[in-house]
């Protein structure tokens, strides 16, 4: 270990982008032993880990790089997958950049560690020696229903699979996974890794339920009645909104519905073709990942010219770095301190331009963050035929939370307590519905937590 001095910070191989720009499929090599051992070595191990307190699921980063180190496999695989529901996943999407490498030690001009890419290559190589995560079978009488099959789900159903209590998930899409399955496109997380770990907690006892709808397939109250709890992960899908002239236009769409809709047309389901931009000018507003993957589909999907136009400055972007490399890499064009005046729409409705503000960044807020500011006179027009609106998601409200007097708060987030208890008894929640949107690993965090406070219930 500690061998940072005589080993540089290298990053996995990832395909070429005139290569890459031609499919889904995933962009980046997973390490080789040795690549992984050697990065792995630069680890100090610290006294006080930053990075296991970065991490929302304080994973044991520094124990299992320094396994990893050693080549020993099967440990590196068990101290992986005890704090994690799945490591190989959020190896995968996590912004690590703000995150655990974030405040690696070593980010003072060394390099960060490659934790991210050390994640994957651990359970894939584990996987590949025929290592899985262990579940103790059904042990106990008590049940428990999953709402929403999405992160904070599978993390719910993973530990309390774990503690041998039954789970029943159900979840209203063609399968379960969530934006996993059905928002994060392939290029960056492959969708026979999400199969898989949904396939574990089935064989683990999993009863699954797709195409379900809770409140029309079937009633909350029948769910609630025939479990001994429930914990709601329906994620949050209501898109925030520009509120400017004409964006329900035709040719407006909004970041999820037209991931969504690609990714259905990639499983060969059910899809609508208005959503489809080839050959077209495509214009997505927004600078976070969602953003980023709305752009690098759009080039997949054979658009003539993508933009993305950004309120503030590259520097501010909330997005994760290498996503924002990779979509520059791939063709996408930037313009940044603009913000959304006015969709442009000819005589049938259909979009063909926006019209924008410019802005500068003016005093802090409460949060610090500089404020954006309208520059008078700046104004400008975009010629588009497709814009993209990826601004972030509020939870929406289905109709079963209030005929069961489940709370929420003005924004559409379920009210929790600080066991993740909901206003009805019996009754959990966690995840974005919960926090709003957010990442991947916060959801996964809050059902792996809400799990111990439901077996703790149930147990004792």
């Amino acid at each position: 270990m500690q061998n940072f001095i005589n080993v540089e910070r290298i990053e996995p191989k990832k395909r070429s982008s005139g290569d890459r720009v031609k499919d889904f499929k995933e962009i980046y090599e997973i390490f080789s032993r040795e690549d992984a051992s050697s990065q792995a070595e630069r680890c100090i191990q610290c006294g006080d880990p930053f990075c296991h307190s970065k991490c929302p699921l304080h994973n044991y980063i520094p124990f299992w790089l320094k396994s990893t180190s050693a080549m020993s496999r099967e440990l590196s695989f068990k101290l992986s997958n005890e704090t994690n529901p799945f490591p190989e996943i959020t190896g995968r999407i996590c912004p690590h950049d703000r995150l655990c490498e974030g405040d690696c030690t070593l980010n003072d001009g060394h390099g960060a560690i490659m934790i991210g890419s050390i994640e994957t290559f651990i359970s894939e190589e584990g996987f590949k020696k025929g290592l899985k995560p262990e579940f103790p079978g059904i042990t106990t009488k008590k049940k428990v229903a999953v709402i929403g099959g999405g992160p904070s789900g599978m993390a719910a159903a993973t530990y309390l699979l774990r503690a041998g209590i039954a789970v029943s998930m159900y979840d209203r899409q063609n399968k379960a996974g969530g934006l996993l399955t059905y928002g994060i496109p392939g290029f960056k997380l492959d969708k026979d890794v999400v199969a898989r770990r949904v396939l574990w907690l089935q064989e683990a006892g999993m009863s699954l339920h797709v195409n379900t709808n809770v409140g029309k397939d079937i009633s909350f109250e029948d769910i609630a009645h025939n479990h001994d709890a429930v914990f709601l992960g329906i994620g949050a899908e209501s898109p925030r909104k520009a509120n400017i002239a004409n964006e329900n236009a035709s040719g407006v769409f909004m970041a999820i519905d037209f991931l969504r809709n690609i990714q259905k047309k990639l499983f060969n389901e059910s899809s609508d073709k208005k959503y489809e931009v080839k050959n077209k000018h495509v214009v997505v507003i927004g600078g976070g990942d969602t953003a980023m993957d709305c752009l690098r589909t759009s080039i997949r999907e054979g658009a003539k010219s993508i933009t993305c136009l950004y309120r503030r400055d590259k520097y501010n972007m909330p997005g994760s770095k290498k996503e924002f490399k990779n979509a520059i890499e791939e063709g996408a064009e930037f313009v940044y301190n603009v913000t959304p005046k006015e969709i442009l729409v000819n005589a049938d409705g259909q979009v063909i331009g926006i019209d924008m503000h410019r802005t500068i960044l003016g005093a802090k807020d409460s949060s610090c963050r500089q404020c954006v500011e309208i520059v008078k006179g700046g104004d400008f027009r975009v010629d588009a035929d497709v814009i993209i609106f990826a601004l972030g998601f509020t939870p929406s409200v289905p109709a079963f939370l209030v005929e069961n007097g489940i709370e929420v708060n003005k924004w559409g987030g379920l009210i929790v307590g600080s066991d993740y208890q909901t206003s009805k008894v019996g009754v959990y929640a966690g995840g974005d519905c919960k926090r709003g949107s957010d990442l991947v690993v916060t959801a996964a965090k809050d059902g792996k937590e809400a799990a111990g406070y439901i077996i703790k219930k149930l147990l004792g």
